[in-house]
Order: structure tokens, then sequence, then C-alpha cells
């Protein structure tokens, strides 16, 4: 399958990175053609692996993967384009975090989500929101933590979220792991998770933990 990955940071990188190792054609979609970031990891990571500007990258995948952070979300797949993510699955793994003088805020705050903003303005595209509560390592290679930990999944469309799940076994993540959370609207609490997740990072000095939600069904 073909993905395109909008965003070369780390968590895009390494989201590329696992799409290639397990047999997908993927680029890399960047701002400019000649990013050095994305031409270094393109030509690391082999034969199945390319870069490209944002719109190029949309135009390539027949899944899009945005994996910026969420101030820049909208800019990045206005960029893309609209008539390019018709029709496709398009997996948000943002968050609305903004930093200021060293500290962590939400934006929006509990009343929306990158997510929601995401489906409304792209409303062709078929909006997934997941892996956005964990670190990036994490999310391609579960067996990092130890228990039965898990992931959020939120979406309207229903075939949408089949393939992401897809998606995600292919990264380790077995379906019973995954909890669908439901409609779109729920990207807001999952968003809401990350300025705890922060203060976790900060206590423990490492990203290699997740969240295990136990209870009885």
């Amino acid at each position: 399958m073909r993905y395109a990955v909008l965003g070369t940071g780390v968590v895009g990188r390494t989201l590329a990175g696992a799409l290639v190792e397990r047999g997908h054609e993927v680029m890399l979609g960047s701002r400019t053609k000649d990013n050095p970031v994305a031409l270094e990891w393109a030509n690391g990571a082999g034969p199945r692996a390319s870069h490209g500007t944002f719109a190029e990258a949309a135009q390539f995948g027949e899944a899009v993967i945005e994996a910026v952070g969420g101030q820049v979300a909208l800019d990045v797949l206005r960029a893309a384009g609209a008539e390019r993510l018709e029709g496709k699955l398009l997996v948000d793994v943002s968050n609305a975090l903004v930093v200021e003088g060293g500290d962590v805020r939400l934006a929006p705050l509990g009343e929306d989500s990158v997510g929601e903003r995401i489906q409304r303005e792209f409303p062709g595209a078929r909006v997934v929101k997941t892996l956005n509560t964990l670190n990036s390592a994490v999310m391609t290679d579960p067996s990092r933590v130890p228990g039965e930990h898990q992931l959020f999944l939120s979406g309207d469309d229903a075939a949408a979220k089949r393939e992401t799940l897809d998606l995600l076994a292919e990264f380790g993540w077995p379906e019973e792991r995954v909890i669908d959370l439901g409609g779109i609207g729920t990207a807001r609490a999952v968003e809401l998770m990350m300025p705890f997740w922060l203060t976790l990072y900060r206590k423990f000095g490492h990203g290699d933990f997740n969240y295990q939600i136990r209870g009885a069904r």
C-alpha cells in the first residue's frame, strides 16, 4: 500500500520508517521538496521510501498520516489540498499543544479538538484520531512497555476505523487492545490526556510507558 506521512519530525519519521519496514511504499511530505531531513530519511530508508511536498505526498498516498504539531495541522493539510485527501483514510496523530516560556497548554481546551477541526474542514477525508497518547517509539513497538496497555480510536467512519485497526495490528497492536471511543468528537478526551502524559514523562525521565485501562465490561 502507498502511504503519505506528512511531517518530518521524530513521529513522522518513526511511522514512515515502520511502514517501509513492513513492505509499504511511503512518501514523507514536507513544506519544500528539498527538505534536508526528508531527503536524508528517504536516502537511508530504501527503495520504497521517497520524499516530496505535502501536496505531492498526499497525491501519492492511498492513505495519509498527519504527524505534525496540532497548531499547524490544518495549514499542512491545506497545503496538501482537499482534493488530494478526498475519500482517503486520514490518520491524525497530533496534539493541540502550545509551548510558551517552557509551559505547555492546550488550545483548543475541551470545547474542540484538532481531530474535529480536521474533519469539519475536510469533510471528504475519513479522519481517525489515534496514536497521540504515547511516545513515538512505543507507537510502532508496543513491546517496549510490558503488559496489556492500550490505544484509543476516534472517528465517524466505520470503514476508516477498520482500516486503522489493520494498520495498528501491523505495528503490533492487536484489536482487543484498541479502545474505540466512538465518533470524532471523542478526540477531545484523548487530546486532554497530553498534559498528564508530559507530567509523567518528566517524572519518569523517559517515554517508555503507556495507559492500561482495567475494569468490568
